[in-house]
């Protein structure tokens, strides 16, 4: 929708983790290459945690790009939620192995077989856990007994685990302790920093096709989508995207801070749930994303009287999400559904 405005050949904030936007920071590319090196090197198990929206699985999408290219075969559990003998009928299944109607045990045989014939052939095999901290004690266990898949000198199956921090304390209990000693590796991602933050959105936005010369984001809405970001690069490609289209939709050649918090304001970003019930009212609704419209005074209670309750205040997001739709509408009324979800 708002590409050929800004001279773009493609979205440069979608939040799918596509390998190609990967922006190498210090810590991402630390990541990257111990994920690598455990796996090629065959250590065997290897943990991978960062907060949400850090960049996780992406990573995971980058590594599994380049071991596709040494021939390492792979199974990739992105939900984790599953009962031990699904676990297993999943990794099998996965590796293209037969697993209807097989029992655990069975299914563990044929695994077993699989592993030492791409051993025997030099190939390596991977299992990659996505999401891994909603693992059950029980599932985390069965883990543990595919390490002892091994000959005398390496494993014969590589594991992946990555998930948020949560992940960590699972692992640091006393009932998996066997299971902690046996990690070789670990890595962790932090948020952006504010300059990180800036090389990532102009990463994005070469990548999409920006041209050279002009500024899309000003320096100050830079700073503005660090702030109600907090770094967290899913988060930029959230407020950025609604910013490219609310800036269309106001006929802006920049996006400016004013934007940004428009934006943000929006997406009830910094709103807790049990803030949102303590949410005090404006003494009138902005019609635009104008930072006057933002002034804490507006919202002191002695200025309006009491507490909006939060039925109203979805009310007025979905008026002022309306009122942006229409905006688009006006500027492009011939517009196909195809090009309104670009």
């Amino acid at each position: 929708m708002y590409k050929n405005f800004y001279k773009l050949q493609r979205n440069p904030f979608e939040i799918t983790p596509d390998p190609s936007f990967l922006f190498p920071t210090a810590r991402h590319n630390e990541a990257l290459a111990s994920l690598y090196y455990g796996v090629t090197a065959h250590r065997g198990f290897v943990v991978l945690t960062g907060e949400v929206g850090t960049g996780k699985t992406l990573i995971l999408r980058s590594l599994l790009e380049l071991l596709q290219r040494r021939n390492v075969a792979f199974a990739l559990i992105f939900n984790p939620s599953l009962s031990p003998l699904e676990f297993m009928r999943y990794i099998a299944g996965d590796f293209g192995l037969p697993v209807a109607g097989k029992a655990k045990d069975e299914l563990i045989h044929v695994l077993n077989d699989f592993l030492l014939q791409r051993h025997q052939k030099g190939l390596t095999s991977l299992l990659v856990v996505d999401e891994a901290h909603h693992l059950s004690p029980e599932v985390l266990e069965e883990i543990r007994l595919l390490t002892n898949l091994e000959t005398s000198s390496q494993k014969l199956l590589q594991i992946v685990l990555a998930g948020q921090p949560e992940l960590d304390q699972k692992l640091d209990s006393h009932e998996l302790r066997q299971l902690k000693q046996r990690i070789a590796l670990r890595c962790h991602l932090d948020a952006l920093s504010l300059k990180e933050a800036r090389e990532y959105m102009a990463r994005r936005l070469q990548v999409s096709g920006a041209p050279a010369t002009g500024e899309i984001f000003s320096d100050f809405a830079i700073e503005a989508v660090f702030r109600h970001s907090r770094g967290i690069p899913r988060l930029v490609n959230t407020i950025c995207e609604n910013a490219l289209l609310s800036g269309y939709a106001k006929h802006a050649a920049t996006i400016t801070p004013e934007i940004i918090d428009g934006v943000a304001q929006d997406l009830r970003l910094g709103v807790s749930a049990a803030e949102a019930k303590n949410v005090e009212p404006k003494n009138n609704e902005p019609k635009n994303h104008d930072l006057k419209n933002t002034d804490p005074k507006n919202t002191d209670p002695k200025n309006n009287g009491g507490a909006q309750p939060s039925k109203e205040i979805e009310q007025a997001d979905l008026l002022r999400a309306v009122r942006r739709l229409l905006e688009v509408h006006d500027r492009n009324p011939d517009a196909g559904t195809k090009d309104r979800l670009q």
